[in-house]
């Protein structure tokens, strides 16, 4: 009896020490927003575990534990309807709501999950529950797109689902099919799937043979480069939940087929230093001393190294890809991009991405908004069902739906019906 009253105390203890990580004090419901990042910790240790054991790739068991818990809170409605369909060959969930009065044509939005282009799907309920809002909110048909997961296949394979999927759906005689008001057609994603809705849309913007065209670029929290792992927000942000830093680091390795023994070089700017030649040109692109206002920069210093590893750009072109990295597209690409809107987090790695992607749009002129949520955190987004039920996934999906809303306004027209929502 003693023992257990030792013990008990004593688990108690490790609980609340394997628990506690200490978060600023802005962030949204900072003890549910640890207890998900502990459960997290845990699965992945036991996911590695198993990978370490040779029975099985941790990200295929950690996918598998994902969609198998996620599968179990799907929220239904009777007003859309559901499909699965195969666009050239790549697998979509399409999400059609019923027709409304006289209106003809819907609106209509292309939706690309994330999970580190290895995880989650469109199957699972966090995304079905996010796409099913979509289409009742906005009226809208939503195309969410099945790619294919690492480790089954590595980059460029998603780019390439993502745009055949893409370029399938906007043919005219498909549209038509799903009733779509050409004029209103977005493509959107979050995280990883910012990142292949941005490369999609710089790829459409240069295919002359297309007669419709992504009117919108709506990218949430996107990762959008590999070649500088210590952007203010990097070094803020390394440790916070959902996203620290080396974990992004290792989807980066994983997405691009590196070798985890990378990691630390890539974790301190090697593989772009100042003698690593093929990255030079592209060092402008990604200033982030010129790119981010000052309240993001705050008093963080560029890690710039003199001397690198040059090999690691040899070794994973990929790095400097722009199908990879929609950050490095040059300018002219830029300047042919839609209206974009671009939703980052405070505390987030991620955060500088999207921030400098706006700006460069920005100056090659694309009408570009913003949207930075000061308490918010990465992926927040999805997580709007119990018992992962954020304030801040409300906030931030609230946000994105009003802007979808509203985009084929004018700019003027769309910027002042942003401040009356």
């Amino acid at each position: 009896m003693r023992a257990a009253w030792v013990l008990l105390p004593a688990l108690a203890a490790l609980s609340a020490y394997y628990v506690y990580l200490p978060l600023p004090g802005a962030v949204s419901d900072p003890w549910k927003l640890m207890l998900l990042d502990a459960t997290f910790r845990a699965v992945q240790q036991t996911c590695h575990l198993i990978h370490y054991l040779r029975l099985s790739h941790h990200l295929i068991v950690l996918n598998y534990l994902i969609c198998t818990f996620d599968k179990l809170k799907s929220v239904s409605s009777e007003d859309i309807k559901i499909t699965d369909a195969v666009f050239d060959g790549v697998e979509v969930r399409v999400f059609e709501p019923p027709a409304k009065g006289d209106e003809s044509l819907k609106r209509s939005v292309v939706y690309i999950h994330g999970g580190g282009w290895a995880l989650a799907s469109a199957r699972t309920s966090l995304y079905n529950n996010l796409c099913r809002i979509m289409a009742e909110s906005l009226n809208a048909v939503v195309v969410s797109v099945e790619y294919r997961l690492v480790p089954k296949v590595c980059f460029p394979e998603q780019y390439h689902d993502a745009l055949r999927a893409t370029k399938y759906f906007l043919q005219p005689d498909v549209l038509a099919e799903y009733s779509v008001d050409p004029s209103r057609i977005a493509i959107s994603g979050d995280s990883a799937g910012g990142n292949l809705a941005a490369a999609v849309c710089q790829q459409l913007s240069k295919d002359e043979d297309l007669t419709v065209r992504p009117k919108l670029q709506a990218l949430i929290y996107p990762v959008l480069q590999a070649f500088d792992f210590n952007t203010p927000s990097y070094q803020q942000n390394m440790n916070m939940p959902v996203l620290p830093r080396y974990v992004m680091v290792n989807y980066w390795i994983d997405y691009i087929n590196g070798n985890y023994e990378l990691a630390h070089e890539l974790l301190v700017n090697n593989h772009t230093a100042l003698n690593v030649g093929r990255a030079l040109s592209f060092r402008a692109r990604l200033n982030w001393t010129a790119l981010l206002p000052p309240s993001f920069q705050k008093s963080y210093k560029p890690v710039v190294q003199s001397t690198g590893t040059a090999a690691i750009v040899e070794r994973l072109p990929a790095l400097l890809d722009v199908r990879a990295v929609p950050l490095l597209a040059d300018d002219a690409t830029l300047a042919r991009q839609p209206r974009t809107y671009v939703l980052t987090c405070e505390n987030d790695v991620l955060r500088d991405d999207g921030a400098m992607y706006a700006t460069r749009l920005q100056r090659a002129g694309v009408p570009v908004t913003l949207d930075h949520f000061h308490d918010c955190f990465h992926g927040c987004m999805i997580f709007t069902v119990w018992p992962t039920d954020f304030s801040a996934g409300v906030q931030t999906r609230n946000s994105y739906i009003n802007l979808v809303t509203n985009f084929n306004l004018s700019q003027e027209e769309f910027v002042a019906q942003m401040k009356i929502d």
